[in-house]
């Protein structure tokens, strides 16, 4: 037996230990959040916030103005919104392992494709589309679906420590990326991005990753088959994504993630070179950048934690709201410091965002078409995020000023606070037993 099945049976042996009244220090679900957090640490952050840092040296391979270079992120965005609805019905289909592992073989020999990349602005645009393709197989729809699988009343807090794995990479990756190319230059970067990409998460997520708790024996949260009521599973309940996107609180939701979405991620491309604008060197505008990926990461973990404490929407509302006095600050102010101060409390919100699409998608909807659902929403929080930034680029190209799309973005995100007070009860609370659960009503309240 290999090195990597022992080991995976020694996890899966720990697990079944908990199952049948052992004493085992940690529930395999938590392991399940920690190979998810890896993997994700290895997918959106790497071409996501690290962006900002490489647009400026774009520029000056492609002599190329800002709103030029940034249609290249605002592809790869397009492109993975155009095939997440695939993605979320292929995971539904074929499980989250098959599809993780495929996909990120696959974005790790993309990142590598970099050095094909030279001279043509389309070679750049056509290996952002590429990266749209492949980035989904490593991203928060398929390590979601596994983990909304293994816990319930502890669902909040186990997707935010899984998306500390985004956080994380949000903190490091940018300043990572700016020494790596002031040594050995963006191609080069890049390239040492897929190669990690290929030996890191692949092996773990071969080795460890279980889809279910009932391939251990275990129910959600942990508890065993023989300690709880025989019933239909909760992976079993839920709206199909037909019966879903019929429904008035799909509608309410995909808009306040799209509007948010594109404000936040209009401010988190641009950061870097918008904090350069105020005469900051390059290393602490990628400070700047760095910060706003920490405040993702308390986002991550201070949104799961509330999520499974307190009425979700209102915990979203506040969260968007801080975004934009953050956009404010970002808007009216030029002092340096409160800039950074903005950059944090953009990047709050952002880490807030993802977490909660899964979370209220699984209360609202269920888990029976979990992955169509969640794909569905996450595509038009893609698509918006996809045309901030380029909106953004566009409007200092033709103003010099991000003032104006600022301003659109404060609006937008104060629109999406107010919108998520208006989504009503959950209809799949923690817990509730199947047999008690009312579907949702074609018009949310």
């Amino acid at each position: 037996m290999s090195d990597a099945s022992l080991q995976s049976a020694s996890l899966a042996s720990v697990a079944a230990s908990e199952s049948t009244g052992g004493r085992s220090s940690v529930f395999y679900g938590w392991w399940i959040v920690m190979i998810s957090a890896t993997g994700l640490f290895f997918g959106v952050p790497l071409t996501v916030y690290s962006f900002s840092v490489f647009l400026k040296p774009l520029m000056q391979e492609f002599h190329a103005g800002r709103a030029v270079i940034s249609l290249a992120y605002t592809l790869k965005l397009m492109t993975g919104a155009a095939v997440a609805p695939l993605v979320g019905w292929l995971i539904d289909r074929y499980g989250s392992r098959k599809i993780i592992l495929l996909g990120t073989t696959l974005y790790g020999l993309t990142l590598l494709a970099n050095r094909f990349v030279f001279g043509s602005i389309w070679q750049l645009y056509l290996f952002y589309i590429l990266l749209g393709l492949t980035l989904h197989g490593s991203g928060p729809i398929a390590y979601g679906n596994v983990v909304t699988h293994w816990f319930d009343r502890r669902r909040g807090l186990a997707l935010g420590v899984m998306m500390l794995g985004i956080g994380l990479g949000a903190l490091v990756i940018p300043t990572l990326v700016q020494q790596l190319i002031v040594h050995w230059g963006w191609h080069t970067a890049y390239s040492i991005l897929g190669g990690a990409v290929l030996l890191i998460p692949i092996p773990i997520v071969a080795a460890f990753l279980k889809e279910k708790p009932e391939h251990l024996g275990l129910q959600l949260d942990g508890l065993s088959i023989s300690n709880v009521r025989m019933r239909r599973g909760p992976t079993s309940l839920g709206l199909s994504a037909a019966e879903a996107w019929q429904t008035g609180t799909f509608w309410l939701m995909l808009a306040a993630f799209a509007l948010v979405s594109a404000s936040v991620q209009g401010c988190l491309i641009h950061m870097s070179v918008m904090l350069t604008d105020r005469g900051l060197t390059a290393q602490l505008a990628a400070l700047g950048s760095s910060l706003m990926g920490g405040a993702v990461l308390l986002g991550r973990v201070g949104t799961g934690y509330l999520l499974d404490r307190l009425f979700a929407p209102r915990v979203a509302a506040f969260f968007f709201a801080g975004s934009a006095l953050g956009i404010a600050l970002l808007c009216w102010s030029g002092a340096t410091p409160l800039a950074f101060v903005a950059a944090v409390l953009v990047g709050l919100g952002l880490g807030a965002e993802v977490d909660i699409i899964a979370y209220l998608t699984s209360r609202y909807f269920g888990l029976r078409a979990f992955g169509a659902i969640y794909s569905s929403i996450f595509a038009a929080f893609a698509v918006a995020g996809a045309l901030g930034p380029l909106f953004m680029g566009a409007g200092f190209d033709r103003t010099g000023s991000y003032r104006g799309s600022l301003s659109v973005f404060l609006v937008a995100t104060l629109l999406a606070s107010l919108v998520m007070t208006r989504l009503g009860t959950y209809r799949f609370g923690a817990g509730q037993p199947t047999d008690s659960v009312d579907l949702p009503q074609p018009v949310a309240k």
